[in-house]
């Protein structure tokens, strides 16, 4: 996940499941816009460590499927607890 955080990214984490299917994970992380997470999709394609770790994943089968998906809040942030 540090190399999301190096490109401009922010890890929100990594879940896994409690009950249900057993072979899904998730990972999810933002960026402040379209064109940023373009810009490290290009970037990780030239980077030394983003290749190793591919590649680990790639020997050790831990990546079975890989599907990104865009996701945006079903709420927007209150910014606080409003008072009056």
């Amino acid at each position: 996940m540090p190399i999301v955080t190096r490109f401009g990214g922010t890890h929100h984490g990594c879940f896994l499941p409690h009950e249900g299917a057993n072979d899904i994970a998730y990972a999810l992380f933002s960026f402040p816009s379209l064109a940023a997470y373009e810009d490290y999709r290009a970037a990780i394609r030239q980077d030394p460590e983003a290749q190793q770790l591919w590649q680990l994943s790639t020997q050790t089968r831990c990546i079975r499927r890989f599907d990104r998906t865009f996701l945006r809040p079903a709420m927007q942030p209150t910014g606080g607890v409003e008072t009056t």
